[in-house]
């Protein structure tokens, strides 16, 4: 496992067990009383140190490299995923995994932002950075969604739209804007989830939901850190005052209204017990469906709008 700076008083204890895990296994001794002292030692030590986590250090955890993702929640929560390529205009891209699903039962357009877990796969998904085709593949399979009657789900996790030079030739901001307004007209419940970085226009383009939910430890901004340290202090060395100033983490987001729920993880962050993660927020999905099941399109459509309208006036007091 990889582990934060600020974890480093727990990496000794826990290769204390894994030693004495691996000396058990040969047979070499009985030491499930040790392992049991030590694991308690190091859960309580955890739950200190996450209970006080800096905005600085939720950013850390929302980018761990082991923080489950988009595919991750897909293929644990859905059945029969079929995936849904391409705008119909330029390409098709990875950055955003799209399609149609079962989830527990239910019909569903799935979108998400994929950044990849290795190498290959990173590159491969662009670290989660789309493309405007990205964009325009998700307004599609969002009308798509509202044409058949199917709820949209969404996983959010990106530092943000792709920022190159072809993005922004092909119509990036037009494509994140009409994405956004896309969220906002579909007459479907849709629910979207940070389940790590939700970066600018990048995120929100695909998170303007009846519902918002964020995990825990993920954060949701219109800047990262290091760019508005760039801009601010002419320095990304000052991003940790930038988280702050930024106020980005689910629980400030939650007081200020811009999200809807919080759901919590495991301890230690989702990264330690990705199945348990995973299984929670699927049960928080699933209760956000079942509030919004029964809610005609005009509702939907006029709810969704009040909501956002009276986030601006609630944010501008």
């Amino acid at each position: 496992m990889s582990f934060l700076e600020f974890e480093t008083a727990v990496i000794d204890l826990e290769g204390r067990i894994a030693d004495l895990r691996q000396l058990a296994s040969g047979g070499q001794m009985n030491i499930a009383d040790e392992v049991s002292r030590l694991q308690t030692k190091v859960n309580r030590m955890l739950q200190q140190i996450y209970a006080h986590l800096t905005p600085g250090q939720k950013v850390q955890v929302a980018r761990h490299p082991t923080r489950p993702h988009a595919s991750d929640y897909i293929a644990a929560l859905c059945e029969d995923f079929t995936p849904l390529a391409g705008d119909r205009s330029f390409a098709d891209d990875p950055a955003i995994l799209g399609g149609i699903a079962r989830f527990q039962g239910q019909s569903v357009m799935i979108l998400g932002q994929e950044k990849g877990k290795d190498t290959e796969t990173r590159v491969r998904h662009n670290f989660g950075m789309a493309k405007p085709e990205g964009y325009r593949k998700a307004q599609r399979l969002m009308h798509l969604a509202e044409h058949f009657h199917l709820p949209i789900l969404t996983f959010v996790d990106t530092a943000g739209a792709f920022p190159g030079v072809d993005a922004e030739e092909r119509g990036q901001a037009e494509a994140i804007a009409k994405s956004i307004e896309t969220c906002l007209r579909v007459g479907v419940p849709v629910v979207a989830t940070v389940i790590g970085e939700g970066g600018s226009g990048g995120a929100i383009a695909i998170a303007a939901a009846d519902r918002v939910l964020m995990l825990e430890h993920s954060v949701y901004s219109v800047i990262s850190p290091e760019g508005c340290a760039s801009i601010l202090w002419r320095s990304a060395g000052h991003a940790e005052d930038a988280a702050a100033a930024l106020r980005m983490t689910a629980q400030d987001l939650l007081a200020f209204g811009v999200i809807d729920r919080i759901i919590p993880e495991p301890l230690g962050g989702a990264h330690r017990n990705a199945p348990a993660a995973i299984k929670t927020v699927g049960d928080t999905i699933a209760r956000m469906l079942e509030e919004l099941r029964n809610k005609s399109s005009e509702v939907l459509r006029r709810e969704r709008r009040e909501k956002f309208l009276g986030m601006g006036r609630k944010l501008a007091a």
